[in-house]
């Protein structure tokens, strides 16, 4: 379970020093600190259950997003996920993972986002379109159509047979909110392959 300082500290005010008991519960470990001001009480809960709670709002996509999903046939052991309006990416080493955070328009940002319950957590995630969009964002621009297909099939690797159930009209609607390049290119390339 996530718990916080404060809370922490709330449930520990019958001790004469809380942040000492903290320190021993850490060291005893009971508590595992993820950052400052969080922890966890279990030491083996995977980090994707935790990447909300560390930096927020933000759900899972890019790689992370991509291979959870089986669309990439690389595991991926960093938690990337997406945000708006932050200006910066924002890079937590914890131990329970690495903690990857970039910006996607806030325009964007609030479409095809799951959650998702495992146990006692939830966990918001980019559906598999989704996380292709926002990947195409943080990549350099492309210049063809044809860059599109190098990039989605070669660079990335994504699965042909996955990729081909997509739902491209999803796809389609979800790039036209990023207003990039690549995304421009993404949809007239879909358009010529229907």
């Amino acid at each position: 379970m996530i718990i916080t300082t404060a809370m922490l500290l709330n449930e520990l005010k019958e001790y004469r020093s809380p942040a000492q008991k903290i320190s021993r519960m850490v060291k005893n470990e009971s508590l595992f600190p993820i950052v400052r001001g969080l922890y966890e009480t279990d030491g083996n809960t995977p980090g994707y259950l935790l990447a909300a709670s560390i930096y927020g709002p933000s759900y899972l996509s890019f790689d992370f997003a991509l291979s959870f999903w089986g669309l990439i046939p690389e595991a991926v052991f960093s938690f990337t996920s997406a945000t708006f309006d932050k200006k910066k990416r924002k890079q937590f080493v914890t131990p329970f993972g690495l903690f990857t955070y970039r910006d996607v328009p806030r325009k964007a940002y609030p479409f095809g986002i799951q959650i998702l319950n495992e146990g006692d957590y939830s966990f918001f995630i980019a559906n598999p379109e989704k996380a292709l969009c926002d990947k195409l964002y943080i990549l350099p621009p492309m210049t063809s159509r044809k860059d599109v297909f190098h990039q989605i099939f070669d660079d990335l690797r994504i699965d042909q047979e996955s990729f081909n159930k997509l739902n491209k009209e999803r796809l389609t609607r979800y790039a036209q909110l990023y207003q990039s390049t690549n995304h421009k290119l993404l949809i007239k390339w879909l358009r010529s392959t229907q």
